[in-house]
């Protein structure tokens, strides 16, 4: 007869791994990197050329990414397109942050009695001792005591998007929205997050 442990504890050691990893991935907010299927962690930066000098520039957070943070990429990326192109500074245009939020009510039961829900009908009483009081809980009373909890979540997912348009030589120094390519670059650089950093 085979022994299925020595091909057992391999598999259930791979898998707890792959879990493991897959957590960690799930548990990671949004890196600076580019937006594409497949990545190890959701969201990225994306841009559209509109014209030879004018872009369409987005950052989409995931669930533990911030909103500064989602801005402060965005910002990022902006400068880093402006250096790569040439130009010295640009002037944001347009710019939108949407906000994705979602609210989620989990019932969770601690009271589940062994036989299941065959008998709905049949739940007992309890009586508790709370605050130098007994008290009697019944399941179709007012106080649910704590047969019944609800975990109440509210999860927020940002993206920021803004048109940029990039110029060449001193900036202005009366424009508006205008920023200085190389010094975003010089200032952010320090707070961004690499995909490859822990």
């Amino acid at each position: 007869m085979p022994d299925h442990s020595k091909i057992t504890k391999p598999v259930s050691k791979a898998a707890a791994l792959l879990m493991t990893l897959l957590l960690l991935g799930c548990a990671t907010a949004t890196p600076y990197q580019p937006q594409s299927a497949g990545q190890r962690v959701a969201g990225g930066y994306s841009e559209n050329r509109l014209a030879d000098t004018k872009y369409r520039v987005r950052f989409a957070g995931n669930t533990l990414t911030s909103r500064d943070t989602v801005e402060g990429y965005l910002l990022y990326r902006a400068a880093e397109l402006t250096v790569q192109n040439g130009y010295d500074w640009f002037r944001i245009t347009d710019h939108t942050t949407e906000t994705d939020r979602r609210t989620f009510v989990e019932r969770s039961p601690r009271y589940e009695p062994y036989y299941g829900s065959i008998y709905l009908n049949w739940r007992p009483h309890w009586r508790y001792y709370r605050s130098g009081v007994w008290s009697t809980w019944h399941p179709y009373g007012r106080d649910p005591f704590w047969s019944f909890d609800t975990d109440v979540r509210t999860v927020e997912r940002f993206e920021a998007e803004a048109e940029i348009v990039m110029r060449r030589g001193s900036m202005p120094v009366d424009a508006s929205r205008a920023f200085d390519a190389r010094k975003v670059l010089q200032d952010l650089g320090p707070s961004i997050k690499w995909p490859d950093e822990k």
